[in-house]
């Protein structure tokens, strides 16, 4: 299976480009915005493609042809104010899913965050980003994409445990980046999954097990 890692120069991305190139079930291919990244990829083996999300539909649908799914890891960070926020984590993931649509993707896999889904619990610091990330997710669901949607907590650099803690509804937590890009490679095929949302922390459950449960 083909995969499309959108935002495979970011933290989650790179390292899900990594696990996908070293499986023996998957192929990637890498979206990056600048050609010195895709220069950078692809001497590292990985098929890589320039494009942005601010750029056209017709341009993202010709970067997802020929893939069977699409993840998308993109956002636009926390330096940017929320004007990039609205381009790239609502619009830019909107014209992601269109682009999958028109292109014959059939398996679409967001990261979106922790609660996202429920707006009495958005984090009052960055609650534009928190709509952002709402709204591209409600509109991933009324989407004819077969769809998961990943909230993961809050984000750490530290090693992964493996382990993990999945639930529709969880209470504020943290996980390693490392173990975000495991349970995004451990749901593309798990059928427990498809058209399901989620929550996701550091927890005692082995991934491939937790992802089971859904």
């Amino acid at each position: 299976m083909k995969v499309l890692v959108v935002g495979a120069n970011g933290q989650i991305g790179k390292q899900l480009v990594g696990l996908l190139k070293g499986s023996s079930e998957y192929t990637v291919r890498a979206l990056l915005r600048t050609e010195q990244q895709v220069k950078d990829f692809e001497q590292l083996g990985v098929e890589a493609i320039l494009g942005s999300l601010e750029g056209t539909v017709e341009q993202l649908t010709e970067a997802a042809k020929d893939c069977e799914a699409v993840v998308f890891t993109a956002g636009s960070g926390g330096q940017t104010g929320y004007d990039k926020t609205l381009l790239i984590d609502l619009d830019g993931a909107v014209k992601m899913i269109e682009a999958a649509e028109s292109a014959g993707v059939k398996r679409f896999i967001m990261v979106s965050a922790i609660q996202a889904h429920n707006r009495n619990h958005w984090n009052e610091q960055i609650k534009p980003y928190y709509a952002a990330k709402h709204y591209a997710d409600r509109i991933l669901v009324q989407s004819k994409l077969t769809y998961t949607i990943i909230r993961p907590g809050g984000l750490l650099n530290e090693p992964g445990t493996g382990k993990v803690k999945i639930a529709e509804n969880l209470e504020r937590g943290f996980i390693p980046r490392e173990d975000v890009a495991k349970t995004i490679v451990a749901v593309i095929k798990e059928k427990s999954t498809y058209n399901k949302s989620f929550d996701l922390v550091s927890g005692e459950t082995p991934i491939t097990e937790a992802v089971q449960t859904i």
